[in-house]
């Protein structure tokens, strides 16, 4: 497939966020994205796998994809989970259960909803290009945690790398990614975490290679094309 930069967003910081397009218009497109956690390395270089294939493989189906290979640079490059202003991207977003309450300060929402400069870009991307499906990788233990109508995809991953497959994370996520897509955007998302380093593998490259086969044919698969319809 062959991609092109498009508009950037910039960070707390006034880093650039970059986020690339296949050339092809249509009303639905599917996002993969990693890095809203700057600590989680872990689903970045899945997403950079997958990303760096889906640039050679030129036998693959043009499909309308957006790819943001690093959403929280700012927190990547300090290897902290929030972004610079302390703020939990992935509770910051303006679900209708947000609240300016956090749990412990790892989830601090912000001062208030879509305070961010990441989230902003964010949605300013997904109003430009409406979500059909977004794929966001993220690290902590492994499980296919799906929110809207998507548990085909993660049934179809589990084959492949026996993650558990869970609608429920385990505890209330107000302003993530997972309760924003289905309620915005009737937009189903499925959060791939990943397995952590040390915890669970001792290599990058372990994590990818148990993930390979089965995303790869996952972008294969008529279960996206379905998606974006």
């Amino acid at each position: 497939m062959i991609f092109s930069e498009i508009e950037s967003g910039l960070t707390r910081e006034g880093n650039k966020i970059q986020a690339f397009k296949t050339d092809v218009k249509a009303t639905k497109y599917l996002y993969l994205m990693a890095g809203v956690h700057g600590d989680e390395v872990e689903g970045v270089y899945v997403l950079k796998e997958l990303f760096d294939w889906l640039k050679v493989e030129h036998s693959l189906k043009d499909l309308p994809i957006i790819v943001l290979p690093i959403v929280n640079l700012d927190g990547y490059r300090a290897g902290t989970r929030v972004n610079a202003h302390q703020v939990d991207l992935n509770r910051n977003l303006p679900t209708s259960d947000w609240k300016p309450v956090a749990t412990q300060p790892k989830y601090y929402p912000g001062p208030e909803a879509l305070s961010e400069p990441e989230n902003q870009f964010l949605v300013k991307l997904f109003d430009k290009y409406k979500p059909g499906f977004i794929l966001s990788f993220h690290t902590w233990k492994p499980i296919l945690n799906y929110n809207g109508d998507c548990e085909d995809i993660a049934l179809f991953l589990k084959k492949y790398n026996d993650y558990p497959v869970d609608s429920d994370i385990g505890y209330p996520t107000p302003g993530s990614l997972g309760a924003y897509g289905p309620e915005k955007y009737n937009c189903p998302v499925l959060t791939f975490e990943c397995p952590e380093l040390r915890t669970h593998k001792e290599t990058l490259k372990e994590i990818w290679d148990e993930n390979e086969k089965g995303l790869k044919d996952l972008m294969q698969s008529d279960l996206i094309t379905n998606k974006l319809k």
